[in-house]
C-alpha cells in the first residue's frame, strides 16, 4: 500500500509499534495520565465555585465571564507560555493548561445544576431547620449530580482530544507520535500522521462513549428531557450567548 491511509492501516497493524518504548501503548498511558489529571485539577477548582455561586444565585454573571475568558484563551498560547514559568517543560505545565481548558463546561453545568433545583424544594428544606450549607449538601448537590456528570463528559473529551498538543512542549502522549511523522519525510511519515490522528480520535470518541453511558445511568429517567435542555443552556452561557 503505497497510499497515506494504507500506510497507516500498515503502521498500526505492526505490534513493534504497540509495544516498544515510546510505542502507542506507552504514549496511550502518557495520554489518559495527564487528561486524567488535567480534568481533576479542573473539578478541584470550577466544581466548588460552581456550586457555591449555584447555591447563592448571585453568580451567573461571573460564570459567564469566567467560562468566555478562559475559551478565549488558546491553549496552544498556554502549552507555549507556562513551560516558561516554574513549572518548567513537561507533564506539570500541560496539565495546567488543560485544566484551564476543562474549567468552561464543569463551572457553567455545575452551576446550572444547582439553579435547576426547584424552589419549592429547597424552600421545604430550609422549613425543616436545614442550614444553607446543609441545602446544598443534601438537596441541592445530589439533584445536581447529572449535571455534573454532564460536565464532566464534556470537559473529558475536550481535554482528550487537545492533550495531543502536549507534544510541543515535550508534554508526551499520542501527539508524540504524529510529531514524530512530522519529523520524517512526508513519503515515509504520512501514514504514522495519520495513524496518530486516528489514535487521538478513538480515544475521544471512546471516552465520549464511556461518558455518556455514565451520564446516563446517574441521570433519573423523569429528568433527562430537563437535563437535556438545562445542558443546552449552559452551552449557550458558555459560548456567551
Amino acid at each position: 500500500m503505497s497510499n497515506p491511509v494504507g500506510q497507516a492501516v500498515l503502521w498500526l497493524n505492526d505490534p513493534l509499534n504497540w509495544t516498544n518504548p515510546g510505542g502507542i501503548l506507552d504514549r496511550l498511558g502518557e495520554h489518559l495520565g495527564m487528561s486524567a489529571a488535567a480534568v481533576l485539577l479542573g473539578c478541584l477548582v470550577a466544581w466548588p465555585a460552581g456550586l457555591w455561586l449555584g447555591h447563592t444565585g448571585r453568580g451567573g454573571g461571573l460564570v459567564v465571564l469566567v467560562s468566555n475568558v478562559t475559551l478565549a484563551i488558546p491553549t496552544l498560547a498556554l502549552l507555549t507560555i507556562l513551560p516558561l514559568t516554574f513549572l518548567g517543560f513537561g507533564r506539570p505545565a500541560v496539565v495546567v493548561a488543560l485544566a484551564v481548558f476543562a474549567v468552561p463546561p464543569l463551572l457553567a453545568n455545575a452551576y446550572t445544576g444547582v439553579r435547576q433545583t426547584d424552589p419549592e424544594v429547597r424552600d421545604a428544606a430550609r422549613g425543616m431547620g436545614l442550614s444553607g450549607g446543609q441545602v446544598l449538601r443534601r438537596v441541592e448537590l445530589p439533584l445536581a449530580v447529572p449535571y455534573l456528570a454532564a460536565g464532566f463528559r464534556t470537559a473529558a473529551v475536550q481535554v482528550v482530544a487537545t492533550a495531543a498538543l502536549a507534544s510541543f512542549v515535550n508534554g508526551g502522549g499520542l501527539g508524540q507520535i504524529i510529531r514524530a511523522g512530522f519529523g520524517l519525510d512526508i513519503a515515509a511519515g504520512g501514514g504514522q500522521i495519520i495513524a496518530g490522528g486516528l489514535l487521538v480520535a478513538g480515544l475521544a470518541m471512546l471516552v465520549e462513549l464511556l461518558l455518556a453511558l455514565v451520564e446516563r445511568l446517574v441521570t433519573p429517567r423523569p429528568l433527562r428531557p430537563a437535563r437535556r435542555r438545562a445542558n443546552r443552556r449552559a452551552a449557550d452561557a458558555v459560548a456567551g450567548s
